[in-house]
């Protein structure tokens, strides 16, 4: 009887916030050493995972799609139960006044309607009310554990419908106890949380309404037992989850050969910009003898996560072994702009009324909160930013202005105010200095964290300039490093063998320039 269990220890198993931080001290980076020359000249990673292959492209038969399809959602579905703590599923609902919605109430209110003429008839028919009970009986069997075999039996005896239609035959059929003893197993086997749900089946006194409401009970009881379900597994598949994503993927590979063509873009993008900055570095005066250095994988791959903090992910698609966590990186990047334009907004007002502000940390915390509130749902399409930060500018003023009265002061003048709010709406041009200052210095922090073995014990010091957002900042730069940490140990092999074919493809070109060149 497992929800018996769950009552006892409900709570006990809960998922903390801390869950998904023993991956990141548990996950390995892809270090510079495994990286290393031998590691992507050596024919140990899988032979499928490869970039590019120099044989023709296969045919894909339908059945090879649908189980590519199919090992697609069972790692989709096992990464998010174990990465997930709030993962649970739900009942489908209807969409109110739907036209689905309006065929299932009728069809079920006829059903109702029939079984209580039946039963209101002389003499009653029962034939359908005992095949609810057979359906109640089975329900409440499929709840059992395997050792419950005293309730088990007891089930089976009273709701035995062979034993039911004789008695109906004889009209001795007592459907308002069985419906009695059914409501008291259920109250057994119910999580805590169907307890209200119990107690109003009891107070019901039409017989055809408590039927009805225990199928409704039994429904939720159901899902109750598949979310107790996942609870319980979802620790054996957090310590199984590396090999099971990395087996399930490798599975995909074999049917899908280009499921990485978008990972290979996405790391070769980051190969490029570091090729060109190399190049430019190698221009620069007193650099003609300096010795060519090479590209670090690590840095390669660290810089391809860190383009995921700007990624456009309603027109760009995904790297195919990020799937799996595109929501909640494009969760974490929106928060990320939000605390961004904050951190701007400090940053101007700092400069402007600094001298205001200065000692009075409430109202600095009262203008991060009129901005957090005033930019809620900025990733919309709809949201206008340019008047949201005039209208934070307007505010701003108002709230200095009556610090100012309050302290017995002057109030700001009508061109200051003006150049306040003008400096608050130009965040949102493209290239304006503030906001490129402030990007570059939380790209800087959360590059930094994924050079931490383990963010969550040490992190990195704040760079200048957002000590407004830095709590917040941390929690982002956590979560973000764990997501990173994660998908590095998971298809790091995958990652290696990409990075090998990059890097190593445009040193050979890069060696055969040289020697043609020489000739």
């Amino acid at each position: 009887m497992p929800f018996n269990g769950e009552k006892q220890c409900v709570g006990e198993d809960q998922p903390s916030d801390s869950d998904s931080s023993r991956f990141s001290e548990s996950t390995a980076s892809l270090s510079d050493y495994e990286c290393s020359r031998q590691s992507f000249t050596s024919d140990s990673s899988s032979k499928s995972s490869s970039p590019a292959s120099a044989s023709p492209p296969r045919v894909v038969t339908f059945d090879e799609v649908m189980a590519a399809a199919r090992n697609l959602s069972n790692l989709t579905l096992a990464h998010e139960i174990a990465v997930n703590e709030n993962f649970q599923l739900k009942q489908d609902a209807l969409p109110e006044n739907s036209l689905a919605g309006r065929v299932k109430h009728i069809v079920h209110q006829a059903f109702w309607d029939v079984l209580e003429s039946e039963l209101n008839a002389e003499p009653p028919e029962y034939e359908h009310a005992i095949k609810l009970f057979e359906e109640i009986r089975e329900i409440l069997l499929s709840f059992l554990s395997p050792g419950g075999n005293r309730l088990r039996n007891q089930i089976c005896e009273v709701l035995d419908t062979d034993l039911i239609r004789q008695q109906a035959e004889h009209s001795a059929v007592d459907i308002q106890g069985l419906a009695n003893y059914v409501i008291s197993t259920m109250a057994k086997l119910c999580a805590p949380v169907r307890d209200d749900d119990i107690r109003e089946l009891k107070a019901t006194g039409n017989i055809v309404e408590v039927l009805r409401q225990i199928f409704h009970v039994l429904d939720l009881m159901k899902m109750d037992m598949v979310n107790f379900t996942i609870r319980s597994l979802r620790p054996h598949l957090q310590r199984q989850l590396v090999d099971y994503e990395r087996t399930k993927f490798q599975e995909i590979l074999e049917e899908t050969p280009s499921a990485l063509d978008q990972t290979t873009e996405w790391i070769k993008e980051s190969v490029d910009e570091e090729l060109l900055s190399l190049s430019e570095t190698a221009l620069t005066p007193g650099a003609e003898n300096s010795s060519k250095p090479s590209l670090s994988p690590t840095l390669v791959l660290n810089n391809s996560y860190l383009k995921l903090l700007q990624w456009d992910y309603q027109k760009k698609e995904l790297p195919e072994t990020l799937m799996t966590d595109g929501a909640r990186l494009q969760e974490l990047t929106e928060k990320l702009n939000q605390l961004k334009i904050i951190a701007c907004l400090s940053l101007i007002t700092n400069n402007m009324v600094g001298a205001i502000t200065e000692g009075l940390p409430e109202l600095a915390n009262r203008f991060k909160r009129i901005s957090a509130v005033l930019l809620e749902g900025m990733s919309k399409e709809t949201f206008n930013l340019k008047e949201v930060l005039n209208s934070i500018g307007v505010q701003t003023c108002v709230e200095v202005n009556k610090t100012l009265m309050e302290r017995g002061l002057p109030t700001l003048n009508a061109e200051i105010q003006a150049n306040l709010i003008g400096q608050f709406s130009s965040i949102e041009d493209e290239d304006n200095p503030v906001c490129s200052l402030i990007d570059k210095r939380i790209q800087l922090y959360m590059k930094s964290l994924l050079c931490l073995t383990s963010p969550q014990k040490c992190m990195p010091p704040m760079p200048g300039g957002l000590a407004v957002i830095q709590q917040e900042l941390e929690v982002l730069g956590s979560q973000y490093a764990n997501i990173v940490n994660l998908n590095k140990q998971v298809y790091g092999p995958f990652y290696a063998n990409i990075l090998r074919k990059l890097l190593f493809s445009e040193e050979a070109m890069g060696k055969a320039d040289t020697s043609s060149s020489t000739n």
